[in-house]
């Protein structure tokens, strides 16, 4: 069957999670690759992978291409769900005999509720659906495909779960399917060099941190690894095949989990010579990160999430303060770029907890960071406990009609106004300082290739950082109904 791949264009500037961890509309426009949808896809020769976001393709664009293809493989998230229903719906339409899938988070954890939603959708594939894809491409009936969910006469029939993929060699380069199908131009991640390319080196995540999207819906916690050979061989792929890429980011969950693993790895990478970048947790000792400082990594993404150790716990972290504040001073010792990330509203948060997060992240005093409200998708446990406490609000809405995230939850003592406010706070109080804000004139003044995307991103925050401050003022007038719905870029 002829399959179109599809990350859809839910919203405006809304990348929708095909390739990232956090599916929501970021303060400045990014996008990440849609990997998971391109190992199927290498498998499938007559294929083909349309990211609509990055690459600008409207709804009406993106519907048309129904007439020339037998198989929709449909990505969506919990935020851009209904948008994505009727997209499927008006492309069966246009072409009635369209058979299509839905993948991702929200299929995982409510699939019968998805399947309810429309008759538009035929099956779900819950958790990886990679080998269950191409087999159904091939003629296999999605009665015999595992991790499967559809309709029987009426009734709703879930296949037993799929196996986990051990063997993570066998899958494709998802490289090749970027060659094939991809404009690596569009791709553009704020603290990133562009162009970049990002695929993963391994699978799930070991921790177990409440709020995670991912190993908790999608990937799993079982972490498995590519061999070193085939990952520097996919590497080095990417840098012939691609020569003006800037960097490669590992789009792991956690890339460095491993002392021996992460080491081997990168006794494979130097000699390559490229520049890269990674995930990482507090955890990772100073060998570690001195082995990839010298084969070539530059920026670790950071969950730092908070700076109050009992929140810490409440989140099953499994690290501490302390851990964090050693492999910062490691880090800045070795060079290494970080780009921290912080949580406001997790369990347990009050003013006082976000006050001793912000002064921890002055601390700290990384390069960039990014402050993102607590966001209880369905089938974590985080949204177990919100659920059970009766603290979730709004409709279990968690974003507007342009995919802006919105508190849908409040604690005694931190009201949805509040949550926002504390995320501005925290940004003024970070990125207002002197000698942070000359940081980022600097960079301006003195790297030309970075001018013209620095007064975007910063046209785009504070465009950003007025919605939210009208939010908070309707949302403490009154006017609530109006503020739940931020206004679309």
């Amino acid at each position: 069957m002829r399959t179109l791949f599809l990350n859809p264009p839910s919203f405006d500037k809304f990348d929708g999670g095909a390739g990232s961890r956090w599916p929501a509309s970021r303060e400045i426009e990014s996008y990440w690759y849609p990997v998971w949808l391109c190992y199927p896809a290498g498998m499938l020769p007559d294929s083909k992978v349309v990211d609509a976001p990055p690459h600008k393709f409207s709804i009406e664009q993106t519907v048309a291409m129904a007439r020339d293809f037998e198989f929709l493989v449909l990505f969506t998230s919990t935020p851009g769900f209904s948008v994505d229903v009727k997209m499927a719906e008006m492309m069966k339409e246009v072409n009635p005999k369209l058979k299509v899938a839905f993948v991702g988070p929200p299929v995982t954890s409510e699939p019968e509720k998805c399947l309810r939603s429309s008759q538009a959708i035929d099956f779900v594939i819950r958790r990886e659906f990679d080998y269950q894809i191409v087999d159904y491409a091939k003629g296999k009936p999605f009665e015999e495909l595992p991790g499967v969910s559809y309709r029987n006469n009426g009734d709703f029939v879930h296949n037993p779960e799929a196996p986990m993929i051990e063997n993570l060699d066998a899958l494709p380069w998802v490289t090749k399917v970027y060659k094939r199908d991809l404009d690596i131009n569009r791709y553009n991640v704020p603290f990133l060099l562009h162009p970049y390319l990002s695929f993963y080196t391994t699978r799930g995540c070991p921790a177990m941190c409440t709020f995670c999207l991912w190993p908790q819906t999608h990937s799993g916690h079982r972490w498995r690894l590519r061999s070193s050979d085939d990952i520097a061989a996919e590497a080095r792929y990417a840098l012939e095949q691609f020569p003006n890429i800037k960097e490669i980011f590992f789009d792991d969950d956690t890339f460095n989990y491993r002392k021996e693993r992460t080491i081997e790895l990168c006794s494979k990478l130097k000699p390559l010579k490229f520049t890269w970048s990674c995930t990482s947790r507090v955890t990772t000792d100073y060998d570690t990160l001195k082995a990839m400082k010298e084969a070539g990594c530059r920026l670790l993404i950071v969950g730092y999430e908070s700076g109050d150790s009992q929140i810490l716990k409440n989140i099953k972290k499994g690290a501490t303060v302390d851990m964090a504040e050693r492999f910062t001073a490691n880090c800045k010792k070795l060079g290494l770029v970080i780009h921290g990330d912080y949580i406001i509203g997790l369990p347990g948060e009050t003013p006082e907890t976000i006050r001793k997060t912000i002064d921890f992240a002055k601390r700290m005093d990384t390069e960039t960071i990014q402050v993102s409200i607590a966001a209880p998708y369905p089938g974590t446990e985080l949204y177990g406990y919100l659920e059970k406490n009766n603290l979730i609000t709004i409709d279990a809405t968690m974003s507007d009609e342009g995919g802006h995230q919105l508190p849908n939850f409040s604690y005694p003592g931190l009201t949805h106004a509040d949550l926002v406010e504390w995320v501005e706070r925290f940004y003024d109080e970070y990125f207002f300082r002197p000698r942070v804000a000359w940081r980022i004139i600097r960079k301006a003044v003195f790297d030309g290739s970075e001018r013209k995307r620095l007064f975007k991103e910063a046209r785009e925050y504070m465009g950003l950082r007025a919605k939210r401050r009208k939010f908070v003022s309707d949302s403490r007038t009154g006017r609530l109904g109006e503020a739940v719905r931020l206004p679309a870029d």
